[in-house]
């Protein structure tokens, strides 16, 4: 049964010099497609030129809430990218007309966490791309860290429905939510070692779950690059705690993927 990474930023610097070895290593593992995000207009470009040069992998196109403040605020290097100035609304309209070529709008959301106090900007950016979302039909990858009921106040308020709540470090109260409102939760490979997350495969059904890496981060082991391939052990944790046979949880998780992503 084909493994999935709803979530992965392939673009990123550390894959620069063995991508398609990384590629390669996805495939023997049987990963059937990886979701990799853009969060910028650069990253936004890389992302569907990779979809062209490699089968797997699937474009994602979106704002990250910190790149949405590069006009208010001056910031420093983040773990994904320094921002720089962009229109967001020219850059809305290039996602919209690549609405064939994409698979979903991601990275999408807020953060608390790297910038905080600037949630009422980030929102104003946030609004726009839930109703792109709706306005071409399609799923989100959404990024909540330290803003986890903002971000899903936005949502329901949104209407939009296809929802994929990537790496969430909300509480069991949030999780509950999220799942009575029929999203998704997509799993690092670090569930291995993460508390947090081994308590959201057991709280949360398991037709709600999917499978991420965020390569190059939220790897198995805390010293190690991260990429699509390590998907497999986020299975064999998820099969673990849930006990459940590996198979049917492959089985599960791809037919929420085509559920999700159609």
């Amino acid at each position: 049964m084909p493994l999935v990474d709803v979530h992965a930023h392939l673009d990123d610097p550390q894959f620069h010099q063995d991508l398609s070895q990384v590629i390669e290593r996805a495939v023997q593992a049987g990963v059937h497609a990886v979701i990799t995000n853009g969060v910028n207009p650069e990253t936004n470009r890389k992302v569907l030129q990779l979809a062209k040069q490699y089968p797997i992998v699937k474009a994602a196109l979106g704002i990250y809430p910190i790149d949405a403040l590069a006009k208010e605020v001056k910031l420093g290097e983040h773990h994904l990218t320094m921002p720089k100035l962009f229109d967001v609304d020219e850059e809305l309209a290039f996602i919209q007309k690549q609405k064939s070529s994409i698979i979903a709008l991601g990275e999408i959301g807020l953060d608390n966490h790297w910038v905080k106090g600037r949630l009422a900007q980030q929102l104003e950016v946030f609004h726009k791309l839930l109703s792109l979302a709706k306005k071409i039909r399609k799923p989100i990858l959404v990024h909540s860290r330290d803003a986890e009921l903002e971000t899903i106040e936005a949502i329901e308020a949104s209407g939009v429905k296809l929802v994929d709540m990537h790496c969430f470090g909300g509480n069991k109260k949030l999780v509950k939510r999220i799942e009575d409102n029929g999203w998704w939760l997509s799993i690092p490979p670090n569930v291995v070692r993460s508390s947090h997350f081994q308590s959201i495969v057991q709280a949360l059904d398991i037709n709600q779950l999917l499978t991420e890496t965020d390569s190059p981060y939220l790897a198995p082991d805390k010293n190690q690059r991260n990429e699509p391939a390590f998907v497999t052990l986020t299975v064999q944790k998820i099969a673990e705690l849930k006990k459940m046979d590996r198979i049917e949880v492959e089985q599960v998780i791809f037919k929420n993927y085509r559920d999700l992503f159609g």
